[in-house]
């Protein structure tokens, strides 16, 4: 028999075992290593635009702080920070959004209304209410939300928001 193979009873066992036992392999192997991989190469919410109100809620020239959380996903970590910002309504339409954390070690500010001022706690930091540094260590004044990551949609006054 020119040409005919001939595959011996214990090879082709071996070849069937082999070739079934890779298939029940891959079925059960690939989805778990998708499911173990998965949650690691997850981007968990960088960036968000965060509500912080309706414009009519703010009054002119009174800072209004507004706290908010956000969940991070790491891998299956999830964490939960909780951020804050100072809302100062300038007139009819326009707003300024202040970061509640101070430059200097990111200890949360606080507005005094009797000393028209942001005063930092920790290390006596003190801001104007404009967020501009007029005392103690900070290196720079408050962060600012504004330009493209500020805005008034359907009167609700929104930032966006980048974790770090």
């Amino acid at each position: 028999m020119a040409g005919s193979h001939h595959i011996s009873r214990r090879d082709f066992i071996k070849l069937a075992t082999i070739t079934v036992g890779g298939a029940i392999g891959a079925v059960v192997g690939i989805p778990s290593i998708v499911y173990l991989v998965d949650p690691a190469l997850e981007a968990g919410g960088k960036e968000a635009w965060i509500p912080l109100g309706p414009l009519e809620n703010f009054q002119i020239g009174q800072p209004i702080l507004i706290t908010f959380v956000r969940s991070e996903v790491n891998g299956w970590e999830k964490t939960s920070t909780s951020h804050g910002v100072f809302v100062v309504r300038k007139n009819e339409t326009e707003v300024m959004v202040l970061s509640n954390r101070c430059t200097h070690l990111s200890c949360r500010v606080n507005w005094d209304a009797d000393k028209q001022m942001y005063i930092c706690p920790c290390h006596d930091g003190i801001f104007s209410p404009e967020g501009e540094v007029l005392g103690g260590p900070p290196p720079r004044p408050l962060d600012r939300y504004e330009g493209e990551a500020l805005k008034i949609e359907d009167g609700v006054v929104k930032i966006l928001f980048r974790e770090g």
